[in-house]
């Protein structure tokens, strides 16, 4: 058992970045992510944690910096958002080749432009093909155990790849809501110390970290990093289930919510997952089999699982925070891959919510449901939830 507390989702972060006691982080202040860096500031300060805080001038220098430090030896983590994401793509995009398991919060807002600072995905769907896990949070407590998970599954020695965790700004970011947080004693027992095996300051075995290679090594470079991924699967199994033992609570791939005698299901990452719940119960009272399936491990994606869960449901609407522009949108080319293989494929539709912060309201979904459970759906065409006429 733990202790209740009433914290934000940045606060949640800040407490499992407490609990975990990296050696260092680095981090520049960006909205919505500020809070997480300014709370766990405060536990540096008050020498609650033993981390060096590293202030920089910017989020490209924030990832450059805790490149170098993990790159060392240290446990390092970061925080971002948005356009800080951005400004770090350069070092983003190098840091699973270098194989360093970082972990980082990404509290998720619309890129500009126009200037916004409210939700939507379209930061982490930017960077989902440059090698980093990413794992998604729909509230407060699942940001708190996610980060938990992420360090143990990114720093094992047959993974060695960097990890983002992922929660909605502002939606679960700025909202209070009760959080259980697990015994000090056990968490830091749980998460360990890295593997210092590929660390640059091991003077006893010196080896090259992001050294120059032409076209006769890059290929088997990236081949290796593609088998790393591949092992997240069976990692996050096992950490799940030693996290579990803390927790007891279960950490799957992703979450169905009655799905089994379903009908119609409806695919939705993130906070917008609990309205869908709401929206779930409602149609149920009504009598209508539908369900919902929330996305949690999307890098690496679990393609034969989600076939497995969704075979035999007739109709499925993929929910989209963000846009592919001039392709179908990320999550659900995701999905209508991983049921492409079926002989009998479910009929599917695509729609787009909540761009920039739009709320989306559990009578939107209800009306999703009943235009997917009427069979009137147009799969070469995205639709729209809430977009002004």
């Amino acid at each position: 058992m733990g202790v209740r507390k009433a914290i934000t989702g940045a606060e949640a972060a800040a407490e499992a970045m407490r609990q975990i006691n990296p050696d260092v982080v680095v981090a520049y202040p960006i909205t919505p992510q500020t809070p997480i860096v300014e709370q766990f500031a405060k536990y540096v300060a008050d020498g609650i944690v033993d981390t060096e805080m590293v202030p920089v001038e910017s989020e490209h220098s924030a990832m450059s910096a805790t490149v170098g430090a993990e790159a060392a030896g240290a446990r390092a983590m970061s925080a971002t958002s948005s356009q800080g994401l951005a400004l770090m793509w350069e070092i983003v995009a190098a840091t699973p080749g270098l194989r360093l398991p970082i972990v980082m919060s990404l509290v998720n807002r619309a890129l500009s432009a126009p200037i916004n600072i409210h939700c939507d995905h379209s930061d982490v769907m930017g960077v989902t093909t440059v090698g980093w896990i990413q794992i998604f949070s729909e509230n407060a407590q699942e940001v708190y155990e996610n980060l938990l998970l992420a360090i143990r599954v990114a720093e094992d020695t047959r993974v060695q790849l960097p990890a983002m965790v992922n929660q909605d700004g502002f939606i679960t970011s700025h909202a209070v809501e009760p959080v259980e947080i697990f015994d000090d004693a056990l968490v830091r027992k749980f998460v360990g110390v890295r593997s210092l095996n590929r660390a640059l300051l091991d003077v006893e075995h010196p080896k090259s970290i992001g050294p120059l290679v032409l076209p006769d090594y890059y290929f088997e470079f990236k081949r290796a990093q593609e088998e790393a991924m591949s092992k997240v699967f069976e990692v996050y199994r096992e950490v799940g289930t030693e996290l579990s033992a803390i927790t007891g609570k279960q950490y799957p791939f992703f979450e169905t919510y009655r799905v089994d005698d379903a009908e119609v299901v409806v695919v939705v990452l993130n906070s917008a997952a609990g309205t869908a719940k709401a929206a779930v119960d409602a149609m149920r009272v009504q009598g209508k089999k539908v369900g919902m399936l929330k996305p949690i491990l999307f890098r690496p994606f679990p393609y034969s699982e989600v076939r497995d869960a969704l075979r035999h449901v007739p109709v499925v609407g993929v929910l989209d925070r963000s846009m592919d522009f001039g392709a179908c949108a990320p999550v659900y080319s995701e999905f209508r891959n991983a049921l492409w293989k079926l002989d009998k494929r479910p009929a599917m539709q695509s729609y787009i919510y909540g761009l920039g912060g739009r709320d989306i309201m559990t009578t939107e979904i209800e009306a999703v449901f009943e235009e997917l459970l009427s069979g009137k759906l147009d799969p070469e065409h995205q639709r729209y939830i809430g977009l002004r006429g």
